[in-house]
């Protein structure tokens, strides 16, 4: 009986990392998809608004949409992004290193690698509409 209880305990703490491991809904080829669609264009009555490329990872779908004042971007909103808790945390990290460099070139968020790398590729599709 002395016995009983600590194993019990120490099975129960085993057992909660793996009730608490979240599995990806992405895809498991580690190939990353071609862009899915092209950048697109619209004006609006507070500049110009610009999608770029869907980008596709491992972790799903990455797609960012900029508005631009003049050659400011004034603002970055994720279209699309994979569910996952990394990418969500890194989300707000990306946007405002973006209004800081004001272009694609920024540091990639540490745990969310193939977001932020699917991010930077949307937005430089983005920043190179606007250009054209």
């Amino acid at each position: 009986m002395k016995r009983a209880i600590p194993v019990l305990v120490l099975s129960v703490a085993g057992l909660i990392p793996v009730w608490r491991y979240d599995v990806s809904t992405g895809t498991s080829s580690t190939e990353v998809a071609a862009p899915a669609t092209t950048p697109s264009t619209s004006s609006s009555g507070t500049g110009v608004v610009v999608k770029g490329t869907t980008v596709g990872t491992e972790k799903g779908d990455v797609q960012v949409e900029v508005t631009f004042e003049g050659d400011v971007i004034s603002a970055v909103r994720m279209l699309k992004q994979p569910n996952h808790p990394q990418t969500t945390a890194a989300v707000p990290t990306l946007i405002s290193e973006t209004l800081q460099a004001q272009s694609a070139d920024i540091d990639t968020v540490s745990g969310a690698t193939l977001t932020s790398e699917g991010y930077k590729e949307s937005l430089q599709a983005a920043i190179d509409a606007k250009g054209a």
